[in-house]
């Protein structure tokens, strides 16, 4: 493993044996992605934990939802942007790169999503994102109706809170604990 493959600085073991459903679990991301997010590894060395993080995730951003995937991806690159968060831009990056077919949306998103030739929708989504994740405790009322305006649901409205959120929390705990993305991510979808 290279010093890029760590996932975290803290070291934590993974459970070993992996239980056999976890394994299975990992087996899909190497058949799928061709790789084991270090996310996931990093998160091995404890098996319940391991499972809350994917079953929130794996909810959130891959659901049935009236946000598509594309849209959850942008909104996770936007809040990690905004943190600074080197594992999730990497990671979330390749998606909207390989989601959009647009490599410079990607790194529009990663570094002013202002200058990406967003839709009505697309920006109001971003604008909601970015205001959760700067200053939470000044949404109104007038935000949410900003993103009904351009045709969200209050469940829209209801996931686009949760993914920001999560991302958020995702964000801090890849900072605090050195995580780093798996090399493969620098390379997809360019």
């Amino acid at each position: 493993m290279t010093e890029k493959d760590k996932p975290t600085a803290l070291d934590l073991p993974m459970v070993d044996p992996l239980p056999e459903a976890t394994q299975k679990y990992f087996d899909i991301c190497m058949e799928k992605l061709g790789m084991v997010p270090n996310v996931l590894k990093a998160n091995a060395f404890d098996i319940d934990k391991l499972n809350a993080f994917t079953g929130m995730y794996n909810d959130l951003m891959l659901a049935d939802s009236g946000l598509s995937k594309l849209e959850r991806e942008m909104i996770a690159v936007v809040v990690s942007s905004i943190n600074k968060c080197f594992y999730c831009l990497t990671a979330h990056g390749a998606a909207v790169r390989q989601l959009s077919g647009d490599p410079v949306l990607g790194e529009m998103l990663v570094m002013n999503f202002r200058v990406a030739d967003l839709d009505a929708r697309q920006r109001a989504m971003l604008e909601f994102a970015e205001k959760v994740t700067i200053s939470s405790h000044k949404v109104e009322e007038d935000d949410r109706q900003a993103l009904r305006e351009v045709g969200f649901s209050d469940r829209d409205i209801w996931d686009i809170a949760n993914v920001t959120g999560f991302f958020n929390m995702s964000n801090r705990v890849a900072s605090a604990t050195d995580m780093r993305p798996n090399d493969a991510y620098h390379a997809q979808a360019r």
